[in-house]
């Protein structure tokens, strides 16, 4: 879960739920006239009724018998095919609103920056998207006919209540106020429940996919805590049954008076009229009396199902507000609103005094001055946390600048589309991420139309071919969850040649060999300065074999700019490159301690 939201929930406004149909909003006019049709239909019969028991019966009347007979059926098979009918109606609007729902959280955090999905548990994210919109479909499915149709029912009864009889009408209307207020009682509890359920079951659908991964499973096993794991799963799963059965038995007690009371509620209307009519008040007809009873039923089990979908309402606002919680995230890298275009970009990128920060980090990027012109070739190095991966990820937007700009061409990356900057810069990191599919679809997948003789070039370019011929499928065989029937250096050539089909102008290599044994290594240089001939190359380096060549390397330190030049430059100086070389050939870490800052020239400029 990202840090914080928990903390930030808060109450969903009903017209935001409302929101949600707007869209489907000529449907739902369909449906709620269906609704209203049919609750108006079906007030009829106690009427028919009540003229049956009255007048056609003790009359001997036939002809007005079979007329009420089989009006009264017709009133059933109307009610039935209108039910059917709305039946159809609800399900596919709630369906659509669900789906307008989750594709609406899944694109908004397709917008989000890296750094929330460096922060958020992949679980978490799943969770939301497929259990919580998944526990609300019921209530946006059936909430709206719901309504409408209790309220339809419950105003047409109380009309023809009051029509039949005031004195009964108003005692019907005596139990109401206790019924509400237990209703009322029972949601408060309910959504507490709900809120609990979703976060527990948040935190075991991160704990199955974190320790159900390929990595994960690698990591218990090999760690002997599978059985630690298994207990923790155990431990959860038994807290979701005991908040499901609380969730379940919530209220029940104070429910069932009130269904106990709903059942009653016709006894007393009976005794109420013989108590009248033996006491000289006013007597009903038995007709009246029996349609009475059936109007007060359509008075007050609708009126009980009104205050059911309430309590539905109030448990589902917990899955509401989570899942709004992800829909209000702030995008902290937003799209422009008036994008520029680079319509045949050179590749020329410059850093103008960029200064970065990490969210409640204390250190950054300060004072980064680089010129890299279109086909040039720069190298960035550096210990482990200097910033060489963050100068990556600014350039491809992945992250925006705290201060100054980063520019392609001359224009400000923030001011460029996210296809147009995809388009733009290739990245390939050194952690590859392969999809569970076939590897035509896994190099397809950064160029959606390319022909097989062009997958065959890239990957024979990223000396991958003649592998992917000796599968049995070729291209078309499976490379499992994230690649894992592939070698580390086998993936990173997946990777390497998947940059290459889409070609941009712009290459960022992030130890993109950091994987690759030597001879493997050198191959895949081959390729890269082949790919590299005509194209901007920013290299983040930890094998410093690979950047000899480089126009110019830059090194940093605890994010700022200590030394630049070219390879013989900097080895001709006792600084921080020339120890990182020595260390590196002596078998030792990626370089020594700090060192004074040595600046060989002004602003990196190749």
């Amino acid at each position: 879960m990202s840090p914080g939201l928990e903390e930030r929930s808060s109450n969903v406004p009903l017209s935001r739920l409302l929101r949600l149909f707007l869209p489907h909003r000529g449907r739902l006019s369909v449906l709620l006239l269906l609704v209203v049709g049919s609750s108006v239909v079906s007030l009829a019969q106690p009427f028919m009724l009540r003229e049956i028991l009255d007048v056609a019966l003790p009359e001997g009347r036939r002809g007005l018998l079979t007329a009420l007979a089989l009006s009264m059926a017709g009133v059933i098979i109307a009610s039935t095919a209108l039910g059917v009918l709305q039946s159809y109606l609800t399900v596919v609007l709630g369906q659509r609103v669900m789906e307008d729902l989750r594709v609406a959280v899944y694109a908004h955090l397709q917008r989000m920056s890296l750094s929330f999905f460096t922060t958020a548990r992949t679980g978490e994210i799943q969770s939301r998207i497929a259990n919580d919109i998944g526990g609300m479909q019921a209530t946006v499915t059936n909430t709206a006919t719901s309504i409408v149709g209790n309220v339809t029912t419950v105003v047409a009864s109380l009309i023809a209540m009051l029509a039949m009889n005031p004195i009964l009408t108003v005692l019907s209307m005596a139990m109401l106020p206790l019924f509400a207020w237990i209703t009322r009682r029972v949601g408060d509890e309910r959504r507490d429940v709900t809120r609990q359920h979703q976060q527990k079951l948040a935190v075991m659908s991160a704990l199955v996919e974190e320790s159900l991964s390929v990595n994960g499973f690698l990591l218990g096993r090999t760690m002997g805590r599978t059985g630690t794991l298994t207990r923790e799963f155990a431990s959860h799963s038994r807290d979701l049954t005991d908040l499901a059965v609380r969730s379940t038995m919530t209220g029940r007690w104070h429910q069932s008076t009130v269904s106990v009371v709903l059942a009653m509620m016709p006894v007393v209307i009976y005794w109420v009229a013989g108590t009248a009519g033996s006491h000289g008040q006013g007597s009903a007809s038995i007709g009246t009396v029996i349609a009475f009873a059936m109007l007060q039923q359509g008075l007050l089990g609708p009126s009980v199902s009104i205050l059911q979908i309430g309590i539905s309402i109030q448990s589902s606002m917990a899955l509401f507000e989570r899942v709004f919680e992800y829909l209000d995230l702030p995008i902290h890298v937003p799209e422009p609103v008036y994008p520029k275009a680079l319509s045949r970009p050179r590749g020329h990128v410059e850093f103008h005094e960029v200064q970065f920060r990490y969210p409640g980090a204390a250190t950054g990027l300060s004072g980064i001055d680089i010129d890299v012109p279109a086909g040039g070739n720069v190298a960035i190095v550096g210990a482990t946390g200097a910033g060489k991966t963050t100068l990556g990820y600014l350039v491809a937007r992945l992250y925006d600048v705290t201060d100054g700009r980063i520019t392609i061409d001359g224009t400000d990356v923030r001011d460029l589309s996210f296809d147009t900057l995809s388009a733009t810069i290739g990245v390939v990191s050194q952690d590859t991420h392969l999809f569970h599919t076939t590897i035509a679809d896994n190099l397809r997948f950064a160029k959606a139309g390319a022909t097989d003789p062009e997958l065959t070039a890239a990957a024979r370019a990223a000396h991958i071919h003649d592998l992917i011929e000796r599968l049995p499928d070729g291209y078309d065989t499976v490379v499992g969850e994230r690649g894992y029937r592939f070698s580390g250096g086998e993936k990173q050539r997946l990777a390497i040649a998947r940059t290459m089909l889409r070609n941009p102008p712009v290459l960022i290599l992030d130890e993109a060999t950091s994987a690759l044994d030597v001879h493997t290594e050198q191959l895949i240089q081959q390729a890269l300065e082949a790919l590299s001939k005509g194209r901007t190359t920013i290299t983040i380096a930890h094998r410093l074999s690979t950047i000899r060549n480089a126009d110019k390397i830059i090194v940093l330190d605890r994010g700022r700019i200590v030394e630049q030049g070219t390879h013989a430059d900097l080895m001709a100086l006792p600084g921080r490159y020339a120890a990182m070389v020595r260390s590196s050939r002596s078998g030792g870490g990626p370089g020594p301690g700090p060192v004074p800052t040595r600046v060989l020239r002004g602003p990196a400029s190749v």
